[in-house]
């Protein structure tokens, strides 16, 4: 079982309502970007950086952090938004998403933002480069090491054949600090995943490389800490985490439609809210949550 209090909870909610808010925001003032993936990672990005990660943001390349690779770059609008109101930097400079020489590129780059762990754009790299750490890190401080390694995938690019040599790798080399975290939400830019390439039985196929596999709710903030600590006291092989989100969590008007993969509000299809009112809708529900019940009030 995890460590997570119900206050804790209550205050995880919270705090992802308000990085949403921020998401859909930074989209609207960039005129670009990625809505649904962003909106629904925020939940498990909440958790680690406000709960799991040991981490420094005063001290940003702190040795003794844990790391976060972010391999589907294009959910970056959720690792700034969460990392800004964890204090790398300050919230104003949201704004600045996808802007000229700003920092906060529409895919993470590294050189402008040193606490980034990675640079991410191409697809299906992330797993090899957090594996290449760990095994680094095994030469610097042996097989026991402090870390934990996450590595944050999308379900979609795990249509890329470099994940599956990773994976590959992770089953032989048995790092017990490596954790991945998939974003199984069905959806990438072309549709819905097991029309565009069926991924089927995820659960399956990493065990067969010899992971730990386990499968959450993505929105069930215990779920999560009870995955993320099982995951860390396994010590004979590398953890995944399958977590099952909703892309656009939070929106009624985008919740699970796949067509808000790659736009912002203002340039989403116009079936339920036309594009001029999408911002102000967006924002309302979040707000107001939706008329839902808040934790304030269980």
């Amino acid at each position: 079982m995890g460590n997570v209090t119900d206050a804790k909870i209550c205050m995880l909610e919270e705090r992802a309502n308000v990085i949403r808010q921020s998401i859909v925001s930074m989209l609207v003032e960039a005129g670009s970007g990625h809505t649904a993936g962003p909106l629904g990672m925020t939940d498990i990005f909440t958790y680690l950086f406000f709960f799991a990660l040991n981490h420094k943001p005063e001290d940003p390349t702190w040795n003794g952090r844990d790391r976060l690779v972010l391999s589907n770059g294009h959910i970056c609008p959720v690792l700034y938004a969460t990392m800004a109101h964890a204090g790398y930097f300050p919230l104003e400079e949201l704004q600045t998403l996808r802007k000229f020489g700003s920092r906060l590129q529409g895919h993470p780059h590294r050189e402008f933002l040193p606490a980034l762990e990675t640079s991410s754009g191409p697809l299906g790299s992330g797993l090899s480069q957090a594996l290449g750490m760990v095994l680094a890190d095994r030469i610097d401080n042996g097989t026991r090491s402090n870390k934990f390694f996450y590595c944050m995938l999308g379900d979609g690019e795990l249509n890329e054949g470099q994940n599956w040599e990773a994976i590959m790798l992770a089953g032989k080399e048995k790092p017990h600090n490596l954790i991945a975290i998939i974003d199984r939400n069905n959806i990438q830019i072309d549709g819905f995943t097991e029309r565009v390439m069926p991924l089927n039985d995820l659960r399956a196929k990493f065990a067969s490389f010899n992971w730990h596999v386990q499968e959450i709710d993505g929105h069930n903030f215990e779920a999560i800490d009870d995955a993320v600590n099982q995951a860390k006291v396994v010590f004979d092989m590398p953890s995944v985490i399958i977590a099952h989100t909703i892309p656009g969590k939070g929106v009624d008007f985008m919740e699970r439609d796949f067509r808000w993969h790659g736009v912002p509000p203002g340039s989403g299809p116009e079936d339920e809210v036309k594009k001029s009112e999408q911002a102000a809708k967006a924002l309302e529900e979040l707000r107001t949550l939706g008329g839902k019940i808040t934790c304030g009030d269980k």
